[in-house]
């Protein structure tokens, strides 16, 4: 009420000129070019320096090929298992109500507040050689820390609550209505899920999904720590990229890199696609 009486009449509460919007936006654009374009820019350009020839000889080394084939498998499988998760998780979240909704809740971001190398140690503890339940494994003939179940399960981890997350405010905001008047009308369980539910969430759901793969093939610290970064079996593209750079071979590891950042890149490109067609249905639906 104070505020409204000082400001005089016809003035707005943001008020800043025309010198205030440049200065704001000039100040973006720095920040961005500084610590977004100009990085990206150099990784291209590094891994350009000498030429297309090299540029193509380093994507196609095996070491190379083997660390993306891996980063995509991982990624792959972690989004899968995620995917999962996810659907269940925000279904049982927002769907129904049970003794221990809030703690379910803060284990899923439980990942978002744990360093990665902790969470690899976690595991290292758990199924290494020596950890808890390692001897067992190792006597048994299965192998997982130092190969690539131990990578999947710590990329599983650190992504768990990327489609959860995504999923369960969508599902909050759409109450639990439809899903009422479904089983009203005699559908089933799936029928439910499958025609009320999952159309309803399915951008949501691609957000997500995305975000979780961004993550999956961009992780270095857990799986830094329970790979044990085995050159050719079990390094990822972050780690093959470490360990070019580590031997000074400069041109390889920023053309490795360069991909890694094209992967990210077009990921934006479809995570503002997304964000443009659910804009649309939304408004087309509203």
């Amino acid at each position: 009420m104070i505020d409204r009486l000082l400001r005089p009449r016809g003035a707005s509460l943001v008020a800043e000129g025309p010198l205030a919007r440049v200065l704001l936006l000039l100040a973006t654009l720095a920040v961005v070019g500084l610590f977004l374009v100009l990085p990206l820019a150099v990784v291209f350009a590094e891994a350009l320096a000498k030429g297309w020839e090299m540029y193509v000889a380093a994507i196609v080394e095996p070491d190379a090929v083997v660390a993306i084939r891996l980063t995509v498998m991982v990624a792959a499988i972690s989004v899968a298992v995620n995917l999962v998760f996810g659907l269940a998780a925000a279904w049982a979240v927002t769907k129904f109500d049970f003794p221990g909704k809030s703690l379910l809740l803060t284990l899923i971001d439980l990942p978002f507040s744990v360093s990665p190398v902790i969470a690899g140690l976690i595991y290292v503890l758990l199924f290494g050689a020596y950890g808890l339940i390692g001897p067992w494994l190792v006597a048994h003939g299965v192998e997982v820390i130092f190969a690539v179940p131990g990578i999947v399960l710590a990329t599983v981890f650190v992504t768990l609550p990327f489609v959860a997350r995504e999923l369960i405010p969508t599902m909050e905001m759409l109450g639990r209505g439809d899903e009422e008047a479904a089983r009203t009308l005699g559908a089933s369980g799936w029928q439910i899920f499958f025609r009320v539910t999952l159309p309803n969430v399915k951008w949501a759901l691609l957000y997500g999904v995305l975000l979780c793969n961004a993550r999956a093939m961009g992780e270095f610290g857990a799986v830094s720590v329970v790979s044990g970064r085995l050159r050719g079996q079990t390094a990822t593209m972050p780690l093959h990229i470490e360990i070019l750079y580590n031997e000074y071979n400069f041109v390889a590891a920023f053309a490795v890199a360069s991909l890694l950042a094209l992967m990210a890149l077009v990921t934006l490109a479809l995570k503002s696609l997304i964000e443009t067609v659910s804009g649309h249905a939304g408004s087309h639906r509203g």
